[in-house]
């Protein structure tokens, strides 16, 4: 028989969360960019959740107008970051109050969305309010951290998800909480995405996002490199000309440089 108390449990958790941040309230502008910022990274932010970062805002936000277009993107909106009656109107919306003083940030850099930046390199840590630990809990603490002192650690293989043959347009592979290895080439219009690096043995034509929730250290490798988009931690670039000539189908790697992306061959 199933009792109250075993029904459900309560565990502290850490969600990681796209970061938007808003430079204005003119809704038709943050919409616009938003359209134009989901336009050129495809499917990489869909069904990630979101939190609105309005602090830099002192103008009404029309926060209905702004939830239903994140959400017509399949972007799921949790929380808000703002002041004052920008927040009592957020709070209305049924959206709450999220403090990231304690996250990792980084800038965005294509600054030609000024209007909307979104920031997924952000990592949003909910944590409960500690209790006041009871003298059993710190001795039992003191104990355990003693113990493990004694053991040295041990690095752990990170895992790796192994795709073998090419990916066509309109595949979409991520890899979670793991490396991603491709043998083949990834098509124009396919997708590959991993929480840890890319490693792409053919060209690489479509798009690439190596550190999906927010591993700056994360590397994108190819033996051809001719991309579509390629994005870092949530900074990304869109390919839209022709690249150096000791880069273009060229053996390369992409990687994160002070937010900024750094494509280099692999030669050097």
């Amino acid at each position: 028989m199933t009792t109250e108390t075993s029904a459900l449990d309560f565990k502290s958790a850490t969600l990681y969360a796209i970061r938007v941040v808003l430079q204005h309230a003119v809704t038709a502008d943050l919409i616009k960019a938003l359209e134009k910022r989901m336009a050129d990274a495809g499917a990489f932010f869909e069904n990630e959740p979101v939190v609105i970062d309005a602090s830099r805002v002192v103008d009404p936000v029309d926060w209905t107008a702004l939830i239903k277009a994140m959400r017509d993107h399949r972007l799921p909106v949790i929380g808000v970051v703002a002041q004052g009656d920008n927040l009592v109107a957020a709070q209305a919306c049924g959206l709450t109050l999220v403090d990231l003083s304690a996250s990792p940030t980084r800038n965005a850099s294509d600054a030609k969305t000024a209007a909307a930046v979104a920031e997924p390199a952000s990592s949003v840590v909910l944590t409960p309010i500690a209790k006041k630990p009871t003298a059993t809990q710190i001795k039992t603490a003191a104990s355990k951290a003693q113990s493990e002192a004694a053991v040295p650690d041990t690095p752990l293989a990170a895992p790796t998800m192994v795709v073998r043959g090419p990916l066509r347009s309109g595949q979409r592979i991520y890899a979670r909480n793991s490396d991603l290895i491709v043998m083949g080439v990834v098509s124009q219009g396919a997708e590959v995405i991993a929480d840890g690096n890319i490693h792409i043995y053919g060209p690489l034509r479509g798009k690439a996002m190596a550190g999906a929730h927010g591993d700056a250290a994360a590397r994108i490798f190819t033996t051809g490199l001719d991309a579509e988009l390629v994005a870092i931690a949530g900074v990304y670039r869109v390919i839209d000309a022709k690249l150096p000539a000791d880069l273009h189908q060229q053996p390369a790697m992409i990687s994160l440089d002070k937010d900024a992306l750094r494509m280099s061959p692999l030669d050097q």
